[in-house]
């Protein structure tokens, strides 16, 4: 499914059938698009789960809603040039296959470390 920013929220289309959805965040968005794929599938009693649905996104839009995940920060903990990992974000360049997977993989790095923390509750 291919992800787009729009006016009003997010929306999502398949390249390979005629599924579409949209939602006012991503955590609907994805939902709205299970139930979306379940529905176009349902005559055919296809069962949909996570693993058969994956979402694409370009990098500016990847930054412009994850705004927590700093640019910076990510080339730095990718050995990238900040520079050109801005220029990707701000689409004035593409990466390349290679650049993109190095991208990703630092991204999914972040998101395990912070799968791992507990916060402390104080007093």
């Amino acid at each position: 499914m291919t992800v787009e920013k729009t006016n009003t929220g997010f929306s999502a289309f398949s390249e390979d059938y005629p599924i579409f959805t949209t939602g006012i965040s991503v955590p609907e968005l994805i939902n709205n698009t299970y139930e979306a794929t379940e529905f176009y599938f349902e005559e055919e009693s296809v069962k949909i789960n996570q693993k058969d649905i994956k979402f694409e996104i370009d990098f500016k839009q990847f930054f412009k809603f994850y705004k927590v995940l700093n640019a910076k920060f990510l080339a730095e903990k990718i050995g990238m040039n900040p520079t050109l990992l801005s220029q990707y974000v701000t689409g004035h360049k593409k990466p390349s296959a290679k650049q993109t997977e190095k991208i990703l993989s630092g991204i999914h790095q972040i998101g395990q470390e912070l799968s791992g923390i507990n916060l402390l509750q104080t007093a």
